[in-house]
């Protein structure tokens, strides 16, 4: 048993230590029971700025040719992770046989993964080959990397049938230590959904073998009622900027979308910012990452 004098000095240290605690504004034990340290495999609310757009394989509504115009907008949107559509790698004269995505990627200062739904022989023997598909530009390091098929109705094919084709790109990017599954994508732009019906029970497929966090980037051509994307909804929060994306001049319906998983992430933001750059406008959003 404790003496009377300790018992003393005790008290005399804990009042010491509470009158300490008061003028530095440390909390009271009971505040600090409250807020626990975070356990193992949690993370805190992280920042995501994310956008997607389609850039014509470089062209603006003026059908001109100018990777300089679509680096600038595209630079201006200060995003972390981008995904593009309609992006040439060595295709043709349209392009001037260039690598938009890679480009793009080099002045942004960002790393990148093209996923080609077409990739044919070159014009020339040893040359590269003419490529066109989607791509991913990230701030932050792609982990590993993925071109999913989905079912097409190929452009490339004079008398072509529904069948499964690449294209659907998918990148796994670690967001201050947590990884974040990133889908970028085109539909089909015909007027008959039913290839889009067969594309979204194929992205859901796809998507749901992943775990975590997951945003969906794409220009989906159709819109956000549209049946055919009812399915992708039951996962998925539209991103909704509340403006039309397409044609970028005097736009009328909104085909382009930022997604995330339900659950996943807090939509504090989305945008779409007034360009000629390409025939669509692209959609931004500031996300925060959720803690888990």
């Amino acid at each position: 048993m404790s003496s009377p004098r300790r018992r003393i000095r005790l008290s005399r240290l804990l009042l010491t230590a509470a009158l300490l605690g008061a003028l530095l504004g440390a909390p009271p034990a009971a505040a600090a029971a409250a807020s626990p340290a975070a356990s193992p495999g949690t993370f805190p609310g992280v920042p995501l700025r994310v956008a997607t757009y389609n850039i014509h394989a470089g062209a603006g509504m003026d059908n001109a040719f100018d990777l300089d115009r679509q680096a600038s907008e595209l630079r201006a949107l200060k995003a972390d992770v981008i995904g593009l559509q309609e992006a040439d790698r060595h295709w043709g004269p349209r392009s001037e046989w260039r690598d938009l995505a890679g480009e793009l990627a080099g002045r942004l200062g960002m790393y990148v993964h093209f996923a080609p739904i077409y990739s044919l022989d070159p014009a020339e023997p040893g040359g590269p080959r003419a490529e066109f598909g989607v791509a991913v530009l990230s701030r932050y390091r792609i982990v590993s990397a993925e071109n999913h098929e989905i079912t097409r109705l190929s452009t490339q094919d004079p008398n072509p049938v529904p069948a499964p084709a690449p294209g659907f790109g998918e990148v796994v990017v670690r967001v201050k230590g947590r990884p974040v599954h990133v889908y970028v994508t085109h539909l089909d732009h015909r007027p008959d959904p039913a290839v889009r019906v067969a594309q979204v029970a194929d992205t859901r497929r796809i998507m749901a073998e992943d775990r975590g966090p997951q945003i969906l980037l794409g220009d989906l051509n159709a819109e956000p009622g549209a049946p055919e994307l009812a399915p992708l909804w039951e996962e998925l929060t539209d991103a909704d900027p509340g403006a039309p994306t397409f044609p970028a001049k005097d736009p009328v319906k909104r085909i382009d979308y930022v997604a995330v998983s339900k659950g996943a992430a807090q939509v504090r933001r989305t945008w779409v910012p007034e360009s000629v750059a390409s025939d669509h406008r692209a959609v931004v959003a500031d996300l925060v990452l959720r803690g888990r």
